[in-house]
């Protein structure tokens, strides 16, 4: 098992910043490749970021490439996503979730999630 806690969450102005983190417990954080998911109210969930094990590539969902930035440090078993140029559709909870293999755009590929940790950016 892998437990999976998000940070960082919080209401901000369109054109701001914040800094989500993901904090794993469990198994060898190193084992897994990571990846940030969103929802919106009535919206299915949507894939935003991805980083392999050793954090050497990443990948990012369309509407978040060139703003956001997904990194980890496998030393204190944490993921990131900093999150610029904020718009008010990128509302939404953020999910980190972990995966041993598979796709990594898809969402069913992943093992383990988080509980999720709510942004707001307003207009």
């Amino acid at each position: 098992q892998v437990q999976l806690i998000e940070s960082g969450g919080g209401l901000v102005q369109a054109g701001g910043s914040l800094r989500l983190s993901c904090a794993a417990s469990g198994r060898t954080f190193s084992n897994y490749a990571m990846g940030w998911f969103r929802q919106a109210p009535v919206k299915e969930r949507e894939f935003v970021a991805h980083v392999t094990r050793s954090g050497g590539n990443t990948g990012y969902g369309d509407s978040v490439k060139g703003r956001f930035t997904i990194s980890r440090d496998n030393a204190k078993n944490t993921v990131y996503l900093q999150m610029n140029s904020l718009k008010p559709e990128d509302t939404a909870v953020y999910y980190c979730a972990a995966q041993s293999k598979g796709p990594w755009v898809d969402s069913r590929s992943y093992d383990y999630w988080g509980r999720g940790t709510q942004v707001t950016v307003s207009s």
